[in-house]
């Protein structure tokens, strides 16, 4: 939803203008569709029916990306609003993108350590925990 929010506000505005906003919009959009595809993926179990994929890694890497570039993002957003512009309508738009792509950054780097615990599999249920203890 926060992707979502990202490229939605971009799109509101003359982004086609500022290259930078050009950057924005293809990394909030990317990652908004591939999450998408993820969820999907999740909800229709073909991750069980694809099991030689490494899942965990595979997520893992995607939001570690995402991350990346989602901070690359949030700067360039960040650092080519300008407060002066003629159009007050745009400098809105644009400092809320970019407000959300710092968030939406953020969520992406929770989710890249919520993964990597997964994918080492370092998150244990109360079954496992009990049976390592005891041994």
């Amino acid at each position: 939803v926060l992707g979502l929010l990202v490229w939605c506000l971009i799109a509101a505005t003359t982004y086609h203008l500022h290259a930078a906003y050009g950057w924005v919009m293809f990394v909030s959009l990317f990652f908004w569709i591939l999450t998408i595809l993820f969820l999907v993926t999740y909800l229709l179990q073909l991750h069980q029916k694809f099991y030689m994929v490494p899942w965990p890694l595979v997520l893992m890497i995607s939001n570690a990306v995402a991350t990346v570039l989602y901070l690359t993002a949030f700067v360039t957003s960040a650092a080519a609003v300008q407060p002066t512009s003629w159009r007050q309508w745009d400098y809105n738009r644009r400092a809320a993108a970019s407000f959300f792509a710092g968030v939406t950054m953020i969520i992406y780097g929770v989710s890249t350590f919520f993964s990597f615990r997964a994918w080492k599999g370092l998150g244990s249920n109360a079954a496992t925990s009990q049976v390592t203890d005891h041994v």
